[in-house]
């Protein structure tokens, strides 16, 4: 199993990003996507998560209204769109396949490799 995360890097108070996540080794279409993100000096915590079909989206209120997770099965990929950055969005960025619990919390079963978005002037 790979889940290959790109599209991090340095961007202004304000901007806008966006992580891609692919994932290869397993049914993609038969797992939640999710994203999680670890900053400095802090616990790793969930940040977005959308289920198999896309018809549930899940969102940590510290992102709610500025990020936005999506996937495309056909690609067997996996996105989240963050605009209006902050510098407190700062973080490793870490894409995850995995189950969702009943009350919507999202369980890894898989990570993949962290992207870094510095969020900076």
């Amino acid at each position: 199993v790979q889940l290959q995360a790109s599209g991090g890097g340095l961007v202004q108070p304000g901007g806008s990003l966006r992580l891609s996540c692919v994932g290869s080794g397993f049914t993609f279409d038969r797992f939640a996507m999710a994203w999680f993100r670890q900053a400095p000096g802090k616990e790793r915590e969930f940040a977005a998560g959308i289920n198999w079909n896309s018809a549930s989206t899940y969102y940590a209120d510290s992102v709610k209204g500025r990020f936005t997770v999506s996937r495309d099965n056909a690609k067997n990929t996996a996105y989240l769109q963050m605009n209006n950055l902050k510098p407190e969005d700062t973080a490793v960025y870490y894409c995850i396949a995995g189950g969702i619990r009943k009350g919507g919390e999202i369980v890894p079963t898989w990570w993949g490799q962290g992207t870094l978005v510095t969020v900076s002037s």
